[in-house]
């Protein structure tokens, strides 16, 4: 979820992580992989995010952040950001430092793929909203259909096109699996993807029996909600997560 969205009320006790490694995807998009200070393994479903807890002098903020990382990975797990003007609690977890801790709760969220369903998926994400979408999209690569699942990914250039090598690797080894990438400036990121996913999806014939996760930013997600379940798609098989 991004650095400025509220988070759900939810009595959860706080965890602490410490930082034990930073990659930067680009000069304002990094991940930060966190193990807990206790030892133990979070556990997660896919798509699920945490509740960051940012100190920042004059206010303590509460923050979601998706997690991207794969349930069954043993190591530390991962979030996923961006920088966001004004984003004061943004900026203080680019300040972090390996070795630093943190403190949060969670997991939290419904937005999530614990059992793949049998029919055919779609996936669309814009930008850091890949986060919660690629641990999804593992755990269906992982179940026993050999259902068709698309991934549409839009970024405003190929800089932000995240995890790239690992889509095409997976692209290259399961051959259920295809996506394909929108480029576009963004104000016209989402009428690219609409326009996508209008002949994908909907005028390349009558199957309405596909289930769709969608996440990103700003009205967009709720167009294309509204344009899938328009088309005769049945709303609980339309997930959406808006940032």
């Amino acid at each position: 979820m991004t650095p400025d969205s509220p988070v759900p009320a939810a009595k959860r006790s706080t965890l602490n992580a410490r930082v034990e490694k930073i990659f930067d995807h680009a000069s304002d998009t990094r991940s930060l992989f966190l193990s807990l200070t206790s030892g133990m393994h979070l556990r997660f479903v896919p798509g699920q995010f945490i509740s960051i807890t940012i100190p920042l002098g004059d206010e303590t903020r509460s923050r979601p952040y998706s997690i991207a990382s794969d349930p069954e990975d043993r190591g530390p797990f991962e979030i996923c950001f961006n920088r966001v003007e004004g984003g004061r609690g943004v900026n203080w977890l680019f300040e972090r430092r390996v070795g630093d801790l943190i403190d949060f709760s969670g997991p939290f969220g419904t937005f999530t793929i614990d059992l793949a369903p049998e029919a055919e998926l779609g996936f669309i994400a814009e930008g850091t909203a890949i986060a919660p979408v690629r641990p999804m999209l593992k755990r269906a690569l992982a179940s026993s259909s050999a259902a068709k699942i698309h991934l549409i990914y839009a970024a405003p250039d190929r800089e932000h096109i995240l995890y790239a090598a690992e889509l095409d690797e997976i692209a290259n080894s399961a051959p259920n699996f295809s996506f394909e990438t929108v480029i576009a400036p963004a104000d016209k990121i989402y009428d690219r993807v609409f326009e996508m996913a209008q002949a994908r999806w909907i005028d390349a014939g009558a199957d309405r029996t596909r289930h769709f996760y969608i996440c990103g930013v700003g009205k967009g997600v709720i167009r294309l909600r509204d344009l899938l379940r328009g088309a005769g798609y049945e709303r609980r098989s339309v997930h959406y997560e808006q940032w």
